[in-house]
């Protein structure tokens, strides 16, 4: 069984839409996939009419942006009530400053003597359901000045570079409490990347995050080496979290990310899916079921 918990679409800075990401699942064999969009659920309903019609079991997620230790981290939740007010409010702070900060990215690549327009971006982002930096490094493409995400990335909107601006993010323990009263459950996403701090999460930092309602780590990921691998799988082992395993899909956004890439063993998905039914009793919400079961 080839199952993908973590994959973007184009409501937030992936290339396919909802229902194509789900046809391009099917297509390449994968039974279970998990739409988490970056701080939005505006994606979920698209997939799931196409994955009920291709047979694709689909998990509805969210990765939110989040902070910790003032270092930024992922977090992936799972299948939490999408109307649950607090979670709404935090995913709108954290969209809202998404959108507040591009006039300011913008005016540093002016000075930067590159001039890139808020409506090029726009057009570009589709509908996203914010503009981030992908939406401007797409922009930079297009016009030629960088010859992909990544090199915009290194070379001027990523931390320290000279167009970053920083924006809100939620903090992390908080937001692990917020989507567990909503039924949800989380996992951390690709917690040692190199782009990460690799010291802002150590084995004291998961075991407190853990005893917070913290269910699992992405472990297996493309920007994880072995032995990161192997670091992290003795850290959820001990701390018995699940361990994930995915591809991070983002269509032509990222390269070196084809869907299942990465997989996550059946049982460690039946265990997080177990993890959700208990979660969702004790909040007594209405949470989205797995497609597709």
């Amino acid at each position: 069984m080839r199952i993908d918990l973590h994959a973007h679409s184009d409501r937030s800075d992936g290339t396919d839409t909802p229902a194509d990401l789900v046809r391009r699942a099917a297509a390449r064999d994968v039974d279970v996939l998990a739409i988490t969009d970056h701080d939005t659920t505006e994606g979920w309903r698209e997939a799931a009419d196409v994955a009920e019609r291709t047979g694709v079991r689909l998990v509805r997620g969210i990765e939110v942006s989040c902070r910790f230790a003032h270092a930024g981290v992922h977090l992936l939740a799972y299948l939490p009530d999408p109307d649950y007010p607090p979670l709404v409010a935090e995913l709108a702070k954290v969209l809202d400053g998404r959108n507040s900060r591009l006039p300011a990215i913008l005016e540093r690549l002016r000075h930067l003597g590159i001039d890139i327009a808020a409506h090029d971006v726009r057009r570009l982002a589709g509908d996203a359901a914010a503009l981030g930096r992908p939406h401007v490094a797409d922009a930079l493409v297009e016009k030629g000045v960088v010859a992909s995400r990544d090199e915009a990335f290194a070379t001027l909107l990523g931390p320290g570079g000279p167009a970053y601006v920083d924006r809100y993010a939620a903090d992390l323990e908080t937001t692990i409490g917020i989507v567990a009263a909503a039924g949800g459950v989380t996992v951390v996403a690709h917690p040692w990347a190199k782009r990460h701090r690799h010291d802002a999460l150590d084995g004291a930092e998961f075991a407190r995050l853990r005893a917070a309602g913290l269910a699992g780590i992405e472990v297996d990921h493309q920007d994880h080496d072995a032995a990161t691998r192997a670091t992290l799988r003795g850290l959820a082992h001990d701390l018995d979290l699940v361990v994930t395993g995915s591809s991070d899909y983002h269509g032509t956004g990222k390269v070196d990310h084809e869907l299942a890439c990465n997989t996550t063993a059946p049982e460690e998905l039946e265990r997080l899916l177990d993890l959700a039914k208990v979660a969702a009793g004790a909040a007594d919400r209405d949470t989205p079921g797995v497609v597709g079961v």
